[in-house]
């Protein structure tokens, strides 16, 4: 395991320290060390691992329901996250999206929706999609055109939805679509923009649903293009009441953005750890890379980079915890943790000079992983207006 000294911090109870050190364990000799060409096949492997042994548990709320808790603990699923992301980026995703996917039915879902849905994402039996950007609705959540039609006690979902994960092989996706009024383009939900959005859940293979695109990436895992044409689903599928799906992706992302924080974290430790395997091994004019003050200089960098980094995290999972507002701190945990993450693993690859940009080697394969997290949940950019409009909602009251 790498330094874990963090986990004595006040953020954490024993519990917490308790499962950092179980799933470290675990996941050293359970998890491949190498990704192999059927990253499909192997994602539904690694969910099924993860279930088995009760880890994706912490991705769902509702002992009821699977979950290791009455209500998702932030700091867990934090630590969770962390960890696999150390020893491996796709362990890390097919966990997250576990989580992220059915998170909207923790939060908000009927019991019903609950029983049937989560207790099979917690056990890895059902994998789980969050469905929210569009091809010109990414960050700009109010510009979303997919369409919610009532018919009846039936809802018609028309318009498609991208960079999907998990598109292609999950078997539930929580679709946010805005409601129409029959035969027009007019809202028919609470207003017009974000208000007028709700959430559904549509399962594979219902007709009208189909997978338009695989999308491949630098980090492969399965992403997809989806498109809806005249699906029909019971209207008991909806997630929450009409119009209220913009507040649950929001609470939802509220969650798990703090998360993609700290599998931010897991990269950058593994990155400081191998780049100090390296400095302390490779030979260089009479005397190892670490000998060098440049060396000491840049290890120094590194590894304050990821205390700020982790602070922020823990702090605004600590908080959320708590029941507070965490809005501006997992804002500012994402943007540092990720865009710390890509420093610290850019400089763990210098110091493995041409090794580093071999394919598969541990660096390079950080170097690839890492770029994804400035992206999605929120570009870097827009948690720098997160930020901002915290700020100055609280000065002017």
């Amino acid at each position: 395991m790498s330094d874990d000294s963090y986990l004595a911090w006040p953020f954490f109870e024993d519990r917490h320290r308790i499962l950092a050190q179980q799933l470290d364990t675990w996941a050293a000799a359970h998890i491949p060390h190498q990704h192999g060409p059927d990253v499909d096949a192997e994602c539904r492997a690694l969910v099924r691992s993860l279930g088995d042994a009760g880890w994706l548990r912490h991705a769902v709320g509702g002992t009821a329901f699977g979950g290791a808790a009455e209500v998702i603990d932030t700091r867990a699923i934090c630590i969770v996250r962390e960890t696999l992301a150390r020893h491996s980026g796709l362990a890390d995703f097919a966990f997250a999206m576990q989580g992220l996917g059915s998170g909207a039915i923790s939060l908000a879902g009927t019991p019903a929706q609950q029983q049937r849905y989560l207790t099979q994402v917690a056990s890895g039996d059902a994998i789980a999609a969050f469905a929210l950007s569009e091809p010109q609705a990414g960050s700009d959540v109010a510009a979303m055109a997919c369409a919610a039609r009532a018919d009846g006690d039936h809802v018609v979902l028309d318009g498609q939805k991208t960079w999907i994960s998990n598109g292609g092989i999950a078997d539930l996706y929580v679709v946010f679509a805005r409601d129409v009024t029959p035969g027009s383009a007019a809202p028919a939900g609470e207003a017009a923009g974000s208000r007028g959005i709700s959430a559904y859940i549509v399962e594979a293979g219902t007709p009208g649903f189909e997978i338009a695109e695989r999308i491949e990436v630098i980090a492969p895992h399965p992403l997809a293009r989806l498109r809806f044409s005249g699906c029909r689903i019971p209207l008991s599928q909806r997630i929450g009441a009409a119009g209220e799906g913009f507040k649950v992706a929001m609470r939802t992302l509220d969650v798990f953005r703090t998360s993609v924080a700290a599998a931010a974290l897991g990269f950058a430790r593994r990155a400081l750890d191998e780049a100090l395997q390296r400095a302390t091994t490779r030979k260089m004019f009479k005397q190892t890379l670490a000998d060098f003050q440049l060396t000491q200089a840049k290890l120094a960098q590194m590894a304050t980079t990821i205390d700020s980094a982790a602070l922020l995290t823990y702090r605004a999972a600590w908080q959320r915890d708590l029941g507070r507002n965490v809005t501006k701190e997992a804002a500012m945990a994402k943007m540092a943790a990720t865009e710390g993450a890509q420093q610290v693993i850019d400089a763990a690859l210098q110091m493995w000079g041409g090794m580093g940009v071999v394919s598969e080697q541990p660096v390079e394969r950080l170097y690839r992983e890492i770029r994804a997290l400035r992206i999605y949940e929120g570009a870097t950019e827009v948690q720098q207006l997160i930020i901002a409009r915290e700020l100055l909602k609280a000065l002017r009251g």
